[in-house]
């Protein structure tokens, strides 16, 4: 495996993987590119573990999570969010259909709509996967000023593209003004 060389005390990049020392007029910032690469790799490890059990992948954790966060959220818009193929989704859908986490019914109005539930299966499978990751956020928030939550909260919503025209993402964010404007 190759040595990973971290940036010195001032930040900037060492050795030769650090590639060119700027993008446009701003320097790049590797130490956030790094550190958001290993926060990601080890929050979603954390549920890698259990959904391996059940022979789950992270995109069947994205399914389960997203249906049952939404209850009633289209086939169509899971798509959207996802941001994968039919044909991806499909696959996943399907596991998570026959093995009695999730159910799918037909849109009142539109009978073509393919709407999609949660089981109390489906609900304690993200409520576990769920509270291993509480469990690491709150070691992470642990110690520090009450506010880090509120920053860390404002730096992701901040890292998110706002023009995304996705409906879940919208749902998301406008529960986020609703939380600020109630402070």
């Amino acid at each position: 495996m190759t040595d990973i060389k971290f940036a010195n005390p001032g930040g900037q990049p060492t050795g030769a993987a650090s590639g060119p020392g700027t993008a446009g007029a701003d320097p790049l910032r590797w130490d956030i590119i790094e550190l958001l690469f290993f926060a990601y790799r080890d929050f979603v490890g954390d549920a890698d573990h259990v959904l391996e059990e059940f022979g789950f992948g992270r995109a069947h954790h994205r399914v389960v999570h997203f249906v049952t966060r939404y209850p009633g959220l289209k086939v169509a818009d899971l798509l959207d969010v996802l941001r994968i193929t039919k044909q991806s989704l499909g696959r996943v859908l399907k596991q998570l259909l026959d093995e009695g986490y999730i159910v799918q019914k037909a849109g009142d109005n539109d009978r073509r709509q393919r709407l999609l539930f949660a089981t109390a299966k489906g609900e304690a499978l993200v409520t576990k996967l769920a509270g291993l990751q509480t469990t690491r956020i709150t070691r992470a928030l642990d110690g520090m000023d009450p506010a880090a939550a509120d920053n860390a909260r404002q730096f992701l919503l901040n890292m998110i593209d706002h023009e995304d025209p996705d409906k879940v993402l919208d749902v998301i964010l406008k529960s986020g003004r609703k939380a600020k404007d109630a402070r």
